[in-house]
Protein backbone atom coordinates (compact mmCIF):
# COMPACT_ATOMS: atom_id res chain seq x y z
CA UNK A 1 0.00 0.00 0.00
CA UNK A 2 1.34 3.44 -0.81
CA UNK A 3 0.36 7.05 -1.30
CA UNK A 4 -1.27 7.64 -4.65
CA UNK A 5 0.07 10.38 -6.91
CA UNK A 6 -2.00 13.09 -8.55
CA UNK A 7 -2.41 11.22 -11.89
CA UNK A 8 -4.19 8.32 -10.18
CA UNK A 9 -6.36 10.69 -8.11
CA UNK A 10 -7.25 12.70 -11.25
CA UNK A 11 -8.22 9.50 -13.10
CA UNK A 12 -10.35 8.19 -10.22
CA UNK A 13 -12.06 11.57 -9.73
CA UNK A 14 -12.83 12.18 -13.40
CA UNK A 15 -13.67 8.64 -14.59
CA UNK A 16 -15.17 7.15 -11.42
CA UNK A 17 -16.61 10.21 -9.58
CA UNK A 18 -14.42 9.59 -6.51
CA UNK A 19 -14.50 13.34 -5.67
CA UNK A 20 -17.33 15.67 -6.76
CA UNK A 21 -16.89 18.51 -7.49
CA UNK A 22 -13.25 17.94 -8.41
CA UNK A 23 -10.73 20.76 -8.79
CA UNK A 24 -7.93 19.52 -11.10
CA UNK A 25 -5.44 22.19 -10.04
CA UNK A 26 -4.45 23.53 -6.68
CA UNK A 27 -5.95 26.96 -6.03
CA UNK A 28 -3.90 28.97 -3.57
CA UNK A 29 -3.80 32.70 -4.30
CA UNK A 30 -5.68 34.77 -1.72
CA UNK A 31 -7.36 31.70 -0.18
CA UNK A 32 -6.50 28.76 2.04
CA UNK A 33 -5.47 26.35 -0.73
CA UNK A 34 -7.68 23.60 -2.12
CA UNK A 35 -7.71 21.16 -5.04
CA UNK A 36 -5.38 18.48 -6.36
CA UNK A 37 -1.92 18.39 -4.79
CA UNK A 38 1.14 16.18 -5.37
CA UNK A 39 -0.02 13.17 -3.35
CA UNK A 40 -3.47 14.11 -2.14
CA UNK A 41 -6.41 16.42 -2.42
CA UNK A 42 -7.06 19.57 -0.37
CA UNK A 43 -10.76 19.59 0.53
CA UNK A 44 -12.96 22.65 1.06
CA UNK A 45 -15.30 23.40 3.91
CA UNK A 46 -18.88 24.35 3.03
CA UNK A 47 -20.68 27.39 4.44
CA UNK A 48 -22.80 25.28 6.84
CA UNK A 49 -21.61 24.99 10.45
CA UNK A 50 -22.78 23.64 13.79
CA UNK A 51 -21.01 25.53 16.58
CA UNK A 52 -20.84 24.01 20.06
CA UNK A 53 -22.45 26.05 22.78
CA UNK A 54 -23.01 25.81 26.52
CA UNK A 55 -26.18 27.92 26.45
CA UNK A 56 -28.34 24.92 27.36
CA UNK A 57 -25.72 23.41 29.74
CA UNK A 58 -26.36 19.88 28.52
CA UNK A 59 -23.80 17.08 28.65
CA UNK A 60 -21.96 16.00 25.50
CA UNK A 61 -22.73 12.30 25.15
CA UNK A 62 -21.61 10.46 21.97
CA UNK A 63 -24.18 7.70 22.66
CA UNK A 64 -27.07 10.13 23.07
CA UNK A 65 -26.07 13.42 21.46
CA UNK A 66 -28.36 16.35 22.25
CA UNK A 67 -28.70 18.69 19.27
CA UNK A 68 -29.18 21.52 21.80
CA UNK A 69 -25.37 21.35 22.19
CA UNK A 70 -24.92 23.12 18.84
CA UNK A 71 -26.23 26.19 17.06
CA UNK A 72 -26.59 26.22 13.29
CA UNK A 73 -24.80 28.88 11.28
CA UNK A 74 -24.61 29.51 7.53
CA UNK A 75 -22.16 32.06 6.18
CA UNK A 76 -18.89 32.76 4.41
CA UNK A 77 -16.95 33.19 7.66
CA UNK A 78 -17.61 31.17 10.79
CA UNK A 79 -16.25 32.42 14.11
CA UNK A 80 -15.41 29.50 16.40
CA UNK A 81 -15.40 30.69 20.03
CA UNK A 82 -12.22 30.39 22.15
CA UNK A 83 -11.43 26.87 23.36
CA UNK A 84 -14.47 25.62 21.48
CA UNK A 85 -15.44 23.46 18.58
CA UNK A 86 -17.52 23.44 15.40
CA UNK A 87 -18.72 20.84 12.93
CA UNK A 88 -18.94 21.47 9.22
CA UNK A 89 -19.05 19.44 6.03
CA UNK A 90 -16.95 19.25 2.93
CA UNK A 91 -18.01 20.85 -0.32
CA UNK A 92 -16.84 17.62 -1.97
CA UNK A 93 -18.82 14.37 -2.01
CA UNK A 94 -16.64 11.23 -1.88
CA UNK A 95 -16.95 7.71 -3.30
CA UNK A 96 -13.95 5.76 -2.02
CA UNK A 97 -12.97 2.65 -4.04
CA UNK A 98 -12.99 -0.76 -2.35
CA UNK A 99 -9.18 -1.02 -2.45
CA UNK A 100 -8.47 2.47 -1.05
CA UNK A 101 -8.24 3.97 2.42
CA UNK A 102 -8.19 7.75 2.64
CA UNK A 103 -6.92 9.75 5.62
CA UNK A 104 -7.93 13.34 6.32
CA UNK A 105 -5.35 15.61 7.97
CA UNK A 106 -5.62 19.26 8.97
CA UNK A 107 -3.90 21.96 6.92
CA UNK A 108 -0.83 23.60 8.40
CA UNK A 109 -2.15 27.13 7.71
CA UNK A 110 -4.94 26.56 10.23
CA UNK A 111 -2.80 24.46 12.60
CA UNK A 112 -0.30 27.33 12.88
CA UNK A 113 -3.22 29.41 14.22
CA UNK A 114 -4.21 26.81 16.81
CA UNK A 115 -7.13 25.55 14.71
CA UNK A 116 -7.09 21.78 14.55
CA UNK A 117 -9.03 19.43 12.25
CA UNK A 118 -9.58 15.93 13.59
CA UNK A 119 -7.61 13.21 11.79
CA UNK A 120 -10.13 10.77 10.37
CA UNK A 121 -10.13 7.84 7.91
CA UNK A 122 -12.47 7.37 4.96
CA UNK A 123 -12.91 3.62 4.83
CA UNK A 124 -13.04 1.59 1.61
CA UNK A 125 -16.39 2.11 -0.16
CA UNK A 126 -17.41 5.00 2.09
CA UNK A 127 -19.68 7.40 0.21
CA UNK A 128 -20.85 10.85 1.29
CA UNK A 129 -19.89 14.30 2.45
CA UNK A 130 -17.30 14.35 5.21
CA UNK A 131 -18.32 15.87 8.52
CA UNK A 132 -15.28 17.86 9.65
CA UNK A 133 -14.50 18.54 13.30
CA UNK A 134 -12.78 21.90 13.86
CA UNK A 135 -11.26 22.72 17.26
CA UNK A 136 -10.18 26.21 18.27
CA UNK A 137 -7.49 25.52 20.86
CA UNK A 138 -6.71 29.20 21.42
CA UNK A 139 -8.09 31.65 24.01
CA UNK A 140 -9.22 33.89 21.11
CA UNK A 141 -12.08 33.66 18.58
CA UNK A 142 -10.99 31.97 15.33
CA UNK A 143 -12.15 32.53 11.73
CA UNK A 144 -12.95 29.64 9.40
CA UNK A 145 -13.36 30.54 5.72
CA UNK A 146 -16.13 28.73 3.83
CA UNK A 147 -15.42 27.38 0.34
CA UNK A 148 -11.68 27.34 1.02
CA UNK A 149 -9.29 24.57 2.03
CA UNK A 150 -9.65 23.02 5.48
CA UNK A 151 -7.79 19.71 5.27
CA UNK A 152 -5.84 17.39 2.99
CA UNK A 153 -6.90 13.88 2.08
CA UNK A 154 -4.20 11.29 1.42
CA UNK A 155 -5.15 8.17 -0.54
CA UNK A 156 -3.59 4.79 0.25
CA UNK A 157 -4.23 2.08 -2.35
CA UNK A 158 -4.10 -1.54 -1.25
CA UNK A 159 -2.63 -4.36 -3.31
CA UNK A 160 -6.09 -5.92 -3.31
CA UNK A 161 -9.62 -5.03 -2.24
CA UNK A 162 -10.60 -5.32 1.40
CA UNK A 163 -12.69 -8.28 2.59
CA UNK A 164 -15.34 -6.15 4.30
CA UNK A 165 -15.93 -2.56 3.23
CA UNK A 166 -17.78 0.29 4.95
CA UNK A 167 -20.63 -0.30 2.50
CA UNK A 168 -20.69 -4.05 3.28
CA UNK A 169 -21.05 -3.42 7.02
CA UNK A 170 -23.71 -0.76 6.37
CA UNK A 171 -21.69 1.96 8.09
CA UNK A 172 -23.84 4.40 10.05
CA UNK A 173 -22.53 7.46 8.18
CA UNK A 174 -22.81 5.93 4.68
CA UNK A 175 -24.17 8.37 2.05
CA UNK A 176 -24.37 11.20 4.57
CA UNK A 177 -25.27 14.61 3.21
CA UNK A 178 -24.88 17.78 5.17
CA UNK A 179 -23.43 17.82 8.68
CA UNK A 180 -24.12 14.56 10.49
CA UNK A 181 -24.18 14.61 14.28
CA UNK A 182 -22.80 11.62 16.25
CA UNK A 183 -25.00 8.56 16.45
CA UNK A 184 -24.91 5.00 17.72
CA UNK A 185 -26.66 2.14 15.93
CA UNK A 186 -29.26 0.47 18.10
Amino acid sequence: MGLKEDKWIRKMALKHAMIEPFCENQVGRGVVSYGLSSYGYDIRISNEFKIFTNINTTVVDPKNFDSANVVDFVGDICIVPPNSFALARTVEYFRIPRNVLAICLGKSTYARCGIIVNVTPFEPEFEGHITIEISNTTPLPAKIYANEGIAQVLFLKGDKSCKVSYKDKKGKYQKQKGITLPKILK
